[in-house]
């Protein structure tokens, strides 16, 4: 049962990072240019941190069927109070990463909409292969530039 609570609190401490993660994430995607190197580092701590808290839950299972007891634990008490915790953190952080995932989605359209703007179109470039201006054809004369 002493190894349950442990797994327990030890999930509770990782998800706990993991708010702290996902709160400095929201404060990347918030700002207005994206520090892509910083993002980076912290999508790497997260995934380390979800592999951790996957790691833990298998654990916390495994534990599980050996003493023949599930969560929620209404029978005991202190397991009650700490999976009811973990409940209620998971809730906020599967939000914040929602959030999270739309302020990315919001960055990646804007992106898509920049490269479409400079992009050139077909036919209209100032500017000709060789890098040399090229003739423009306004109202029926011909202007080089």
């Amino acid at each position: 049962m002493e190894k349950l609570r442990t797994t327990l609190d030890a999930v509770l401490d990782t998800l706990d990072q993991l708010n702290t993660i996902l709160s400095e994430e929201q404060a990347l995607l918030g700002a207005g240019h994206i520090n892509s190197v910083a993002l980076q580092k912290v999508t790497d701590t997260k995934s380390a941190t979800l592999a951790t808290v996957q790691y833990l839950d298998k654990n916390r299972q495994e534990i599980e069927n050996r003493l023949q007891l599930h969560a929620p634990y209404e029978s005991d008490a202190e397991l009650f109070e700490r999976w009811q915790a973990i409940q209620a953190l998971t809730a906020h952080l599967h939000d914040m990463n929602k959030h999270n995932g739309m302020l990315l989605n919001q960055h990646i359209s804007y992106t898509n909409e920049a490269i479409a703007i400079l992009k050139p179109r077909h036919g209209q470039s100032l500017y000709g292969p060789d890098g040399q201006s090229s003739g423009l054809v306004v109202g029926g004369r011909k202007i080089n530039l």
